[in-house]
């Protein structure tokens, strides 16, 4: 037993370092973390691998990723711990373990995840070894933990949003179970982040910066799932930019619901603009973009910083949600049409070259016509480069959701009127950028054409060229030689 690792003298940096197959998981467990969650990792690792012996082939696990960046995020750090203890990573939900991290913004997101769920309930009939989980936003809704209970008692585990560090503790726990297990938290202060991450690309990568919002959109279901507001401490935030510079990563997004308002409640007071700042500081790292900004916290000295940086990408997403102020009250957003159309206009003054885009709903309860015509107005004056325009989805549990509603044929008709003026911009604000030579980060290769590549631009403009599989994680100087709309087609720059 000498040569077993006790994880309790363990520091946090070497945790990563550590043979799980070497710890000793006949001690005690750590009452600590993410010590304990290795301690799990570890004990979980016997129980793939004596499940793999038993079924005769290593055990493969997919997880499926519903929803935002930030669950986007949470399904690198689920794949992380999944390698960690044996799995091998397929795209597959044949796979022998199959997680669905969840969105609930809008119902349909709901509906969809129901749908699949009876997919693999037929899958599970016929192998009955595979196993089930369900983890992110939508398990936070207690409605919906009743209704998997009743009608998908197949599914073996299901977790929510606050507790997805306690992962491969919640694995230990499915392997000793034959039930469906559940663990959901209605909220929590905790931030564990140094556990293990699969990263989706090499080159580029999310932060976490805060987790939860304050704002209680009355159309908004994120503050009841997410929690309350909670930021990251920024010397751990500068490790993990480090730590990703040095694996190679050129580019981070900085990633919040409402990355303006990060720092509030923390002892040093540290803001959004001090901390990206810091952030641009660390060698390696070529670019940082953030998500998602709100445009009542959005300060003078943010607006400063990316104006002077090399390295912050010349994008702004800055939801708009409505552009007449009776519904921005109504919505509880918290500033009017002038004040949004005088940061944005004031942005476009500072940074000429840069691209904003937007979120708008249409259809929001008590919306008119008339309220539609104030949203294309701030659409043309702002001239926004990209728009996502949804159609208001009513959400349970929401203050909205109890407003009249707007009958469905009016909705239809006027997102078609939102739609159009979005497109219109898009594409004129896309020409103005044909025959510049502009540095793009190569990102993959074209999906239909692998004798192209894509590549993005810093205002967040995809561009697709001739290229080679070497070239990808690579910036280059590319000539924008033809405009289709709201991509371009270019060629590399040589000397």
């Amino acid at each position: 037993m000498d040569s077993y690792i006790n994880l309790k003298n363990i520091e946090i940096e070497e945790l990563k370092h550590v043979d799980l197959d070497r710890v000793n998981v006949n001690c005690n467990v750590p009452d600590f973390e993410p010590q304990r969650q290795y301690y799990y990792m570890a004990k979980c690792r016997e129980s793939v691998r004596a499940e793999s012996e038993r079924l005769g082939h290593p055990l493969t696990c997919a997880v499926i990723t519903f929803g935002c960046q930030m669950n986007a995020r949470d399904s690198e750090k689920l794949l992380g711990i999944l390698k960690a203890v044996g799995y091998a990573v397929t795209d597959s939900e044949t796979a022998d373990f199959v997680i669905y991290n969840t969105c609930t913004v809008r119902d349909n997101a709901n509906q969809r995840v129901y749908g699949r769920l009876g997919h693999l309930g037929a899958m599970k009939k016929n192998n009955p070894h595979k196993r089930i989980a369900l983890c992110g936003c939508m398990m936070q809704e207690q409605s919906v933990i009743e209704k998997l209970r009743k009608s998908y008692s197949f599914v073996d585990l299901i977790f929510g949003t606050h507790n997805l560090y306690k992962f491969a503790e919640l694995l230990c726990a499915m392997y000793e179970s034959d039930r469906m297990l559940i663990d959901i938290w209605k909220d929590t202060d905790a931030i564990v982040e140094q556990l293990p991450v699969s990263r989706k690309y090499p080159y580029k990568s999310g932060v976490n910066i805060m987790f939860g919002c304050n704002n209680f959109c009355t159309y908004c279901i994120v503050p009841y799932v997410r929690g309350r507001e909670r930021s990251r401490d920024a010397r751990e935030i500068l490790r993990e930019v480090e730590h990703l510079a040095s694996d190679g990563v050129k580019e981070v997004m900085l990633l919040g619901q409402n990355v303006n308002s990060y720092g509030t409640g923390l002892a040093d007071g540290i803001s959004f603009a001090e901390l990206l700042r810091e952030v641009e500081k660390v060698e390696g790292i070529e670019r940082i973009r953030f998500m998602t900004s709100h445009p009542k916290d959005l300060s003078d000295e943010l607006i400063g910083v990316m104006k002077e940086s090399d390295k912050i990408c010349r994008h702004l997403h800055l939801p708009l949600q409505s552009g007449s102020s009776k519904i921005l009250k109504a919505m509880n957003r918290r500033y009017d049409k002038e004040h949004y159309l005088a940061l944005a206009l004031k942005i476009r003054r500072e940074i000429p070259d840069i691209a904003i885009s937007t979120d708008i709903i249409v259809g929001f309860p008590g919306e008119t016509a008339e309220d539609v015509d104030d949203t294309i107005d701030v659409i043309r004056r702002v001239a926004f480069d990209n728009a996502f325009t949804f159609q208001y989805s009513r959400r349970t549990g929401t203050p909205a959701a109890a407003m009249e509603q707007v009958p469905a044929v009016e909705v239809t008709k006027q997102f078609d009127r939102v739609l159009s003026a979005v497109q219109e911009t898009a594409r004129e604000r896309a020409a103005l950028l044909k025959g510049q030579t502009l540095p793009a980060l190569i990102e993959e290769v074209n999906e239909k054409d692998d004798s192209y590549v894509v590549g993005r631009l810093s205002n967040n403009t995809i561009v697709h060229l001739k290229g080679t599989l070497d070239m990808i994680g690579t910036i280059r100087r590319i000539k924008l030689t033809e405009c289709r709309g709201f991509y371009y087609m270019g060629v590399i720059e040589h000397g």
